[in-house]
């Protein structure tokens, strides 16, 4: 589409907008909302700076329960529930014009920064929070590194929850829907004495899946090895994928005096479901006798050269199907015999060898081929582990205090748990193809002080700050490819220091000009061990240093050299022969000063145009997944984004037309890329690009009850450079279109526009009803950096509403609405691994309607 089309879209909205309100009535104007996207309390419209701002009516109204639901209703933001083979919906993958992060590693930084009351948190698992008892929502664009520090280079969304009131209330609300849905929330501000007040929040939620495990109807599927004879950790499973079962909890205590505010607040969170929906994609097979590649994929063909790499499925099917002969003339005993090593003593698995061609048809097994595709994409085979569980708690303290009457000082303390496992049976089949399953343990320490303040008559207002954080934990991989050929047991620690100073002046000289400078100067410190081994010792067996027994001899002499076999390999532990990951603790540190300059003018009391270039910067790791030896650590380095952007926010027609627009440009350097390599995920800072935007963004009362939101974004963010071994792994083949300069970036819609008109009236008896509708279009997105075709999301519109009928005086209500009327689905997010033999995904959810019940009293 040519740029004077969508800008002629752009304006387009803008005029209708303008059209749609000039018959308004006068008495009814846009609501107010206030943030605090610069430390200190303003009005958005006050802020130069693109914000998508949401109040907890707005939310509720809208069915908007956690943080991924908001992807629709903002523009230029992308925020799905679940991250490739995380297995667990609260995981978050959050982009924010163009740049985020799509994974859960420990040793993966998010791009977009989550942050609660302040306190910001540092994983993505959790992340996807459970929007409960919110005041507002902020989602602030472009980097944010002066104020919000590391890992805010797309942007931040900060989440503001209610203080407790001064006087007895209680709201609360029962809904029930599809899937079996049961919610129930509520909260109840409890006075206590003068001045001191407490609030106790709850919320509980249950749902069925959306994807329903079948059995798959042949005999031979029984034969397959169970999954829990081999590491993982945890084996609960269920009979369908995407449910959803937890409980949380929040108390506030605030204290309030003449010159001090105290708020004390403590959360818990535990999820006990039935894990991610996970829907088999496509496969990738092996034609007996020779190791070369096939695929199922609609317009592919059989590869002869073999182009495609070494496919475990392949081998699997391979050791099933072939005679002793056509094993021993390939030298495959060892790889087909048993499966684990005398260096995982309670792992031994029975030989794959020839079971389908000899004497005894009781123990044929399946292949894994493109019949366990489902015609069905809500059907799965699988049977498999299948869970998500999670702990996740947190206590806080903020302390304001003013100096005088221009000078406050400001505290926020915070220490954070969390406890997460999940699994999830990929595949999509009876057979152990790709098992995966995580625990993570991390806890994380911070304390921020700010110093804020005015002065020349309230002229200069700044913020001034320091910032102390701490984080450790680990990560343990359980991967099961191919029944057992390859194992990957992974445990990893990280430890993280970070020291920040930051400050921002904002200095109104005249009523026309304004003027913004700020930085911030942070210092980092990672300490990282990886522990990667492969249970079943497969490159020993692979050449030779292994027997069909599974015992290797690392000190036996390597076929190829009359050098030991664990050296040849280039295994690096002596002490542990199939430990791929270089032994000892490594080290990086990093140091980054993110700057921002921006002037404003202010032509009229609701007009404000800005300019601003900021800065910032995500810091840098270390692979981790890979399954080859590695003599020493691979580290990668920090990102760095820099961005123009020029905007305005602006009120019109008496105040009933709030029309906020931006255009912007990023330079986004040393991406750490995401994409695979044989069976692994690694990441590599593996190129740079150029993001070009406009967002529009629009809130008019054209007739009295009717309010209309509208918002239209447009994001070209190509690559405009790619590391040429990326470009290697990553080129276009029958599964991918590759990634190469020139080439969009994932989880990045060239257009998002969306539509959300409410309308409210009151009936004779003095009750009203509330109807509201949301439409929003989101162009093509890929899913991944290497851009596999079928795991591309198309374009889709996608429809939600709701009425509501409260009663006269405002003590119950009662809300009928559906999400998703149309029932488009689209992939979220899925993963490419040909190596393993499989390409999987998770559809969004199917259409779905809701009952809600709510009281206040």
């Amino acid at each position: 589409m040519g740029r004077k089309l969508w800008l002629h879209k752009v304006m387009g909205a803008a005029s209708l907008l303008a059209l749609a309100t000039a018959g308004a009535a006068h008495g009814q104007v846009v609501e107010e909302l206030v943030v605090t996207a610069q430390k200190r309390v303003e009005n958005v419209q006050d802020v130069p700076i693109a914000i998508s701002a949401f109040s907890a009516n707005a939310l509720q109204e809208r069915a908007v329960g956690n943080v991924a639901q908001l992807s629709n209703l903002a523009p230029n933001v992308t925020l799905d529930g679940g991250t490739p083979f995380s297995g667990s919906p609260s995981v978050l993958s959050a982009y924010v014009r163009g740049i985020g992060s799509d994974d859960f590693a420990f040793n993966i930084d998010p791009g977009v920064g989550i942050y609660v009351d302040g306190v910001y948190l540092a994983r993505t698992v959790g992340a996807n929070q459970d929007l409960l008892d919110v005041e507002r929502i902020e989602i602030l664009k472009g980097p944010q590194g002066t104020l919000f520090g590391r890992n805010t280079i797309g942007g931040a969304i900060s989440i503001v929850t209610r203080e407790p009131g001064e006087t007895f209330k209680f709201k609360g609300d029962v809904t029930t829907g599809s899937h079996k849905l049961m919610q129930a929330r509520g909260s109840a501000d409890l006075p206590l004495a003068e001045g001191l007040s407490s609030s106790i929040t709850f919320g509980i939620k249950s749902r069925q899946g959306y994807v329903e495990r079948i059995p798959y109807p042949d005999a031979r599927a029984r034969n397959t090895t169970s999954y829990t004879a081999f590491p993982s950790s945890g084996y609960d499973t269920a009979s369908h994928e995407g449910g959803e079962n937890s409980w949380n909890l929040r108390g506030k205590l605030k204290w309030k005096g003449e010159l001090t505010k105290v708020v004390l607040s403590a959360d818990y969170t535990r999820e006990d479901g039935g894990g991610l929906a996970n829907t088999l994609l496509a496969t990738t097979e092996m034609v007996p006798g020779n190791f070369a590649g096939t695929s199922n994929l609609p317009g592919t063909a059989f590869d002869p050269t073999g182009t495609t790499g070494f496919l475990f499925a392949g081998l699997y099917n391979f050791c099933i199907g072939a005679t002793p002969a056509q094993i021993a003339a390939r030298n495959a005993q060892a790889l087909c015999g048993v499966r684990g090593t005398q260096y995982s003593p309670g792992l031994r698995v029975a030989s794959l060898a020839g079971v389908n061609v000899d004497a005894d048809p009781t123990n044929d097994r399946l292949p894994f081929d493109s019949r366990f595709v489902s015609k069905d994409i809500d059907k799965s085979y699988a049977t498999g582990n299948s869970f998500s569980n999670m702990v996740n708690w947190g206590v806080g303290g903020t302390v304001e205090h003013s100096l005088t009457d221009d000078v406050t000082v400001k505290s926020i303390t915070a220490y954070r748990k969390l406890l997460w496992k999940s699994g999830t049976d990929a595949d999509g089949s009876p057979l152990n193809i790709g098992q995966l399953s995580f625990n993570m343990k991390q806890w994380q320490i911070s304390q921020e002080l700010q110093l804020l303040g005015s002065a020349l008559d309230k002229k200069l207002n700044y913020v001034l700050g320091g910032y102390y954080f701490k984080e450790k934990g680990s990560l343990h991989d359980y991967v099961t490819f191919d029944e057992g050929l390859l194992q990957v047991d992974g445990p990893n620690q990280l430890e993280t220091k970070n020291y920040a100073a930051f400050g921002q002046v904002d200095w109104r000289p005249s009523e026309l000009i304004g003027v913004t400078i700020g930085g911030r100067y942070t210092k980092e410190e990672k300490l990282f061990e990886g522990g990667q081994q492969d249970l079943n010792g497969f490159n020993y067996k692979l050449f030779g240093c292994s027997d069909a027994n599974g015992n290797i001899r690392p000190n036996g002499a390597f076929p190829l050299a009359p050098i030991p076999c664990q050296v040849g390999l280039s295994y690096p532990d002596p002490s542990n022969p199939v430990r791929v990951y270089a032994p000892g603790v490594n080290k990086q540190t990093f140091s980054n000063f993110s700057p921002k300059v921006g002037v404003q003018l202010h032509p009229a009391d609701d007009l404000m145009t800005y300019v601003s270039w900021s800065k910032g910067y995500k810091t840098g790791g270390w692979t981790t997944r890979l399954t080859n030896p590695q003599l020493t650590a691979q580290p990668f380095g920090e990102e760095v984004a820099t961005t123009w952007e020029a905007g305005f926010k602006s009120k019109l027609l008496d105040r009933r037309l709030q029309l906020n627009g931006s255009v912007f440009q990023t330079e986004y350097d040393g991406i750490q890329l995401n994409f695979q390599q044989g069976t692994s995920p690694t990441i590599r800072n593996a190129g740079d690009a150029k993001i070009k935007g406009v967002e529009l963004e629009a809130v008019a009362v054209p007739l009295e009850g009717l309010t209309i939101n509208a918002s239209v974004g447009y994001l070209r963010a190509r690559y405009t450079d790619v590391l040429a071994g990326v470009l290697a792994v990553s080129g276009p083949n029958v599964f991918q279109a590759g990634t190469f300069v020139g080439a969009p970036l994932p989880k990045t819609p060239e257009w998002k526009i969306n539509l959300s008109p409410r309308y409210a009236f009151k009936l004779a008896n003095g009750g009203s009803v509330t109807a509201i509708a949301d439409w929003t279009y989101t162009s093509s997105i890929w899913n991944n950096a290497q851009r596999t075709y079928v795991l591309k999301r198309p374009a889709v519109q996608v429809v939600n509403a709701s009425v509501a009928y409260a009663d006269p005086d405002g003590a119950w209500s009662v809300t009928v609405g559906g999400t998703n009327l149309t029932d488009k689905r689209y992939l979220t997010t899925g993963n490419e691994n040909i190596a393993a033999g499989a390409v999987f995904g998770t559809y969004s959810r199917p259409r779905e309607a809701y009952v809600r019940l709510g009281v206040t009293f």
